[in-house]
């Protein structure tokens, strides 16, 4: 059993809160995201997240310091978008390995400083695994109905690529997330299964999808319970959600997954719902208040923040998470 497995069974867990949120405190310029190695590179690299963990790697570090300080238990890599398939649209391809494996030393090497100040508190990094800017079950033409961006084998040879180089960096966990189309976390997932088979490990696999709307399903389609059959057929550690709705509006679909997984979930909504400049106005306190509606009803065994969170939220969710017993295992037909 690995040490992770081991600590979800005694507490809830505390996942970080947005990446993007803090990268955009430091408002870097395109100078910065450039550094001196891509000063001269043809392609606009401004908004390229995943490219300061090469070009800025202090701030990434003191991101991940910043979250573990306000209580987290687990951080992100920040690898959202770090597959060939995304990273074309910078024309970097290329540094899709030294991407991830950069990524990852950054983020193990703070986890590993925090647990030696408090071994009875080990930190653990999970290798963020994003969905990619192209779906394999829907047509991006309204015209071509049959047509396809990309291919369940394209999204399996990069999603490979970037497990290989999260694991060769450090990661405790992989964390396929903020799946709207879970025919791309399948072929995530059959590419980790081919990489813990090639190197004979055993690695915990988190999945968190993503509802969409009030309509209650993923962009693909799917409803709560169809989306927990399809990834149920491989071992995981958790199965959640994750991003496009608030606390409040995520209960439901959370409450609906609880009910009908045998494994532990997980759960980190945004700071509610945008506002109309796209911003998130949630205060800690309040997003406080909804998760622990979660901790009451023991919906949660990890509980984290997406879009528009930061380390106030995060201490915020940590302080009242400590007072709950973790969810037990009890499924309802």
């Amino acid at each position: 059993m690995s040490k992770i497995e081991e600590e979800i069974r005694k507490r809830i867990l505390v996942l970080d809160g947005a990446m993007g949120t803090m990268l955009q405190r430091y408002n870097f310029t395109e100078e910065d995201f450039r550094g001196e190695r891509f000063k001269d590179y043809p392609s606009p690299l401004k908004g390229n997240n995943d490219l300061l963990s090469l070009t800025q790697p202090e701030a990434i570090a003191e991101v991940h310091k910043k979250y573990f300080e306000a209580g987290a238990d687990i951080v992100e890599t920040n690898t959202f978008s770090g597959t060939t398939i995304a990273m074309a649209d910078y024309n970097m391809e290329d540094l899709v390995y030294e991407l991830n494996y950069e990524s990852a030393k950054i983020a193990k090497q703070v986890a590993e400083e925090f647990t030696k100040l408090n071994p009875k508190k080990p930190r653990f990094v999970a290798g963020s695994i994003g969905p990619t800017n192209r779906t394999a079950s829907m047509s991006p033409d309204v015209n071509r109905p049959e047509y396809r961006a990309v291919t369940f084998e394209e999204l399996r040879v990069a999603y490979k690529q970037q497990v290989e180089a999260l694991i060769d960096g450090g990661v405790d966990l992989l964390l396929v997330e903020t799946i709207f189309d879970t025919l791309n976390a399948k072929a995530a997932l059959f590419a980790i299964e081919e990489v813990k088979e090639d190197r004979n490990i055993s690695i915990p696999v988190m999945v968190s999808g993503t509802i969409t709307d009030a309509s209650g399903r993923t962009l693909s389609g799917q409803t709560v319970e169809a989306f927990l059959t399809s990834v149920s057929h491989i071992p995981l550690l958790t199965v959640g959600f994750n991003c496009a709705l608030g606390a409040e509006q995520l209960k439901p679909y959370l409450q609906r997954l609880s009910n009908k997984t045998e494994f532990f979930t997980s759960a980190h909504p945004n700071a509610g719902l945008p506002n109309a400049f796209g911003e998130y106005d949630q205060s800690p306190k309040e997003m406080q208040t909804y998760i622990e509606d979660y901790l009451k009803d023991g919906l949660i065994n990890i509980i984290g923040g997406c879009c528009g969170t930061n380390p106030e939220h995060i201490n915020a969710i940590a302080e009242v998470a400590k007072n709950y017993k973790p969810r037990t295992i009890s499924v309802t037909a």
